[in-house]
């Protein structure tokens, strides 16, 4: 049974879910099967539940908010530094103490601090403009009464910002979207290249060959872009490495590009099954920026994050011994009944609207107010010009442990009165 967006699920519908039978690691059943019933089902009757996969690795998964919260919260308990994607268990990661990410603190902290500026005041200010021509770029194509491929035209929507920030330039994008798809999906059939492994190896290749060829070009110029910003920065007076500068660069675009655009595609898909939402946002816009904290709650794009126990800790459930692997279900804890009242429906305004859909603790994404300012120029120019959405045909939910999305999301767009007439022509494009 799938979910009731109304009102969840019963007694029965948990108790009934096979537990033992469900691989949370396979990306092709966050593609095909419903992970927050599994979710509820966890939350309910193994709150901690570990999974061995064929070849012997193993993980647990935890599934309430508050454990998800001192997971991703307490960096003594629970380390970043040997993986944070569950993609990587038990392979470890390259750039652990070297990339934002994968490193814990104190030495996160230290590398966090220079790019903080980057991500706020004026440089959030200056980006605001690129990120408007982006919008209205990926809203021209929609038409009254035709049917649009939300999850098409959002890709290129985090771009705008991420080109402002590291001065990017367009001809680029549709390349280094292509290539953060394959990084943060690489077992999706739309992305995959070969095997899955040689997809991830090919797209990390092409990222890391992309920002080292960009950080030797700028190392010494002026500019006021994260790349340059980086090549001069250092750390308790070393400078970073080119290695620090090119895995930072990777881990700000694929953070952009693998969340932003399925928050906004997810966000519609949710409208277009809620019609009275929708009407309420557009009878009153003020409500935008609270539509999109349910939309981030609601889509939890990035799914998962890995961690490991640095020591024997206690959860609800029980204990996760020493060097063991924790993955925190981020739409499991956005869910969590005993935090978000009636947790399965789509509701705006939301009264504490406390999401991790940003993470929670040190590792809170930086890029978290550059994804917001998107989405909501997004929406209030979708509120203003749109006046209805409907599903058009079935979504296409893209395969993956890591980022929960879509390959194809068709919709029909119906354009309010005041767009119909400022748009004369047949296709009436936005």
């Amino acid at each position: 049974m799938t979910q009731d967006l109304a009102g969840g699920w019963s007694v029965t519908d948990l108790d009934a879910v096979d537990l033992d039978g469900v691989d949370l690691f396979d990306a092709g059943f966050h593609a095909e099967g419903d992970p927050h019933l599994v979710w509820a089902a966890m939350r309910r009757r193994a709150p901690l539940h570990r999974q061995e996969l064929p070849d012997g690795r193993a993980f647990w998964s935890v599934t309430r908010y508050q454990d998800a919260c001192r997971v991703l919260g307490q960096h003594r308990e629970f380390t970043s530094e040997r993986g944070s994607l569950l993609q990587q268990l038990g392979r470890g990661d390259a750039a652990a103490g070297k990339m934002l990410v994968a490193t814990d603190p104190p030495r996160h902290g230290e590398l966090r601090r220079p790019l903080r500026a980057l991500f706020s005041g004026a440089s959030l200010a200056a980006a605001e403009q690129r990120i408007r021509t982006a919008v209205d770029a990926a809203l021209r194509s929609v038409a009254d009464d035709q049917v649009w491929d939300v999850s098409e035209h959002a890709a290129l929507l985090p771009m705008a910002a991420a080109a402002a920030l590291m001065d990017l330039p367009e001809e680029d994008w549709p390349d280094l979207v292509r290539w953060t798809g394959m990084a943060a999906a690489p077992e999706d059939p739309v992305h995959r290249t070969g095997s899955s492994a040689a997809t991830l190896a090919i797209a990390h290749h092409e990222l890391f060959e992309y920002f080292a060829r960009e950080a030797r070009a700028r190392a010494g110029t002026e500019g006021k872009d994260l790349i340059r910003h980086l090549t001069a920065a250092s750390v308790e007076g070393t400078a970073l490495t080119r290695d620090e500068v090119v895995v930072n660069c990777y881990s700000v675009l694929l953070g952009a590009n693998a969340t932003t655009p399925h928050t906004a595609a997810g966000t519609v898909l949710a409208l277009a099954r809620n019609p009275q939402v929708y009407r309420a946002v557009r009878e009153n816009p003020e409500l935008v920026p609270a539509l999109v904290e349910e939309g981030l709650r609601w889509t939890s794009a990035a799914r998962s994050f890995l961690r490991y126990a640095v020591k024997d800790v206690e959860l609800s459930g029980g204990v996760v011994p020493a060097g063991d692997a924790v993955a925190v279900w981020v739409g499991s804890a956005n869910r969590d009944e005993t935090v978000f009242a009636d947790p399965e429906r789509f509701l705006v305004p939301r009264p504490d609207n406390r999401h991790i859909a940003f993470g929670y603790g040190p590792h809170y994404c930086l890029g978290a107010a550059v994804g917001r300012l998107t989405l909501r120029v997004l929406f209030e120019r979708i509120v203003a010009l749109v006046e209805e959405f409907e599903p058009a045909g079935p979504p296409r939910r893209l395969a993956s442990n890591f980022v929960a999305g879509f390959t194809r999301l068709p919709v029909r767009t119906r354009l309010s009165a005041d767009a119909r007439r400022r748009v004369p022509s047949q296709a009436r494009p936005l």
